[in-house]
């Protein structure tokens, strides 16, 4: 299928060079400083060229690099490090969040052509879960925050996950680390399109949200803040158990800013266990109809809100998606979104995977840190190996060929070494109730004592 030695690559590595295909082809230079040059607001290329700056930022973010002065060192850009300083402290957030959209886009229609999105969970509904993440504290290298025993916080961001696709297909960012989530609720308001389904916890259940999704025949399940008054037009109906508890569901009534009154279900879930607060009763309400879902419905697909949760996990994990060092919010944020982009090409590589292997249950058994890991690992012996010319085959070959080819690569990929590690149920932690007066013990001595009582050794 390839040329020399990016056949070798394409048996032993594939993984590695579907996602070094995907970079070629949605993240190449050209195309990138094309769109940048019909985007950009303010902002505006002199020495640095925007693609130069996604490609070093790419490397920190995937774990390739440690920082902005390592990438630097390996880069080919002319600028001193202070210009590319500069030039992240200076990327809109218009542009961050254009950028995600675009590859967004992109990958869901690789996905969709590949055959590799998941079950629909709610036939004829795009489920879309919606989350805030706020940015982790920097470090305190700008001068206005040296004297500042508070911690400098370089901003927020509300991201989208698609269910189905398993991308995170959105990103609202905002440069104020200390506003409220609910203050970007407008902007994700205007995305909303017929047939949507968005799930979202309590901190997002506001009317005028609410309505908004209303308006566009488009639905929603968002847990009750007790913050929002309803009023109830019936009492609670008890209908019978699911697997969490008691299922329980009236009508209610909410009226908006606007005066017009709404209404809409309020399924209660009195759960078997208490959630991590402590709560015993899961209030949700939902303009769905109750004979496209029903409460149990309507609970287990809030319950999926978990899936956008360990995408931040992923991030987290796999992925440098905060990076302390970087101050500026612009910069902090840039960071971040070209995170949710590396994100949305292993979201294809995972897809491609689901597409070639039908029957190995991909998400439930292949990690993707041991993904991360391996393509991380290879890396740069790929990009020294093969020469820049081999790669241009992905760009230009149409979608339909494209997507065969990584199809062709996820069948090469080994998924023994990409398995997942299970474990068992959680021990109880043990109390710690002895030597609390000690700042250390001795581990050694503590493996001796417990040796000679039991009759073993250490």
């Amino acid at each position: 299928m390839f040329d020399g030695i990016l056949q070798r690559f394409a048996e032993r590595t594939p993984a590695s060079v579907m996602v070094r295909g995907l970079l070629e082809r949605l993240l190449n230079a050209e195309r990138l400083d094309r769109w940048f040059e019909a985007t950009r607001d303010e902002q505006y290329t002199r020495q640095i060229l925007f693609s130069s700056l996604v490609g070093l930022m790419l490397q920190i973010v995937c774990r390739v690099q440690a920082n902005v002065h390592a990438a630097y060192r390996e880069s080919n850009i002319a600028a001193t490090v202070v210009a590319v300083y500069g030039k992240l402290q200076g990327v809109e957030l218009s542009t961050s969040q254009g950028l995600v959209r675009l590859i967004a886009g992109d990958a869901a229609e690789i996905i969709d052509e590949l055959g590799g999105t998941r079950p629909e969970r709610l036939p004829g509904y795009r489920i879309l879960y919606l989350d805030g993440n706020c940015i982790a504290a920097s470090e305190r290298r700008l001068k206005p925050l040296r004297d500042s025993a508070a911690a400098p916080l370089p901003g927020k961001a509300l991201v989208v996950f698609d269910d189905a696709r398993g991308l995170l297909s959105d990103v609202f960012p905002c440069a104020d680390g200390h506003a409220q989530e609910r203050s970007l609720l407008g902007e994700v308001a205007e995305t909303v399109q017929a047939n949507d389904l968005w799930i979202a916890d309590r901190n997002f259940c506001v009317t005028a949200f609410m309505a908004a999704i209303a308006r566009r025949q488009a639905a929603f399940v968002i847990r009750h803040h007790t913050g929002l008054s309803v009023k109830p037009l019936s009492a609670l109906q008890p209908l019978g158990r699911s697997a969490d508890g008691e299922l329980f569901e009236q009508a209610v009534q909410v009226t908006d800013a606007e005066g017009h009154t709404w209404t809409w279900r309020r399924v209660v879930l009195r759960l078997k266990q208490p959630t991590r607060d402590g709560h015993r009763d899961l209030i949700l309400l939902t303009n769905l109809p109750a004979e496209q879902a029903d409460a149990a419905t309507v609970a287990e697909r809030y319950r999926g809100r978990w899936t956008i949760e360990t995408a931040f996990q992923k991030l987290e994990g796999h992925l440098n998606s905060e990076l302390n060092t970087l101050g500026y919010p612009q910069a902090a944020l840039f960071g971040f979104c070209l995170a949710l982009v590396a994100f949305n090409l292993y979201a294809v590589v995972m897809a491609a995977l689901r597409a070639a292997h039908p029957e190995a249950k991909i998400d439930e058994t292949v990690s993707e840190y041991y993904l991360a890991a391996e393509i991380a690992r290879t890396s740069e012996g790929l990009n020294i190996a093969v020469e820049e010319q081999h790669w241009s085959v992905f760009s230009q070959v149409d979608q339909v060929r494209f997507c065969a080819m990584l199809l062709v690569l996820a069948q090469n990929v080994d998924l023994k070494k990409l398995r997942k590690t299970t474990r068992g149920p959680k021990k109880p932690r043990t109390p710690r109730t002895k030597h609390t007066g000690k700042p250390h013990v001795s581990t050694a001595k503590l493996l001796a004592q417990a040796a000679a009582s039991s009759g073993g050794s250490p």
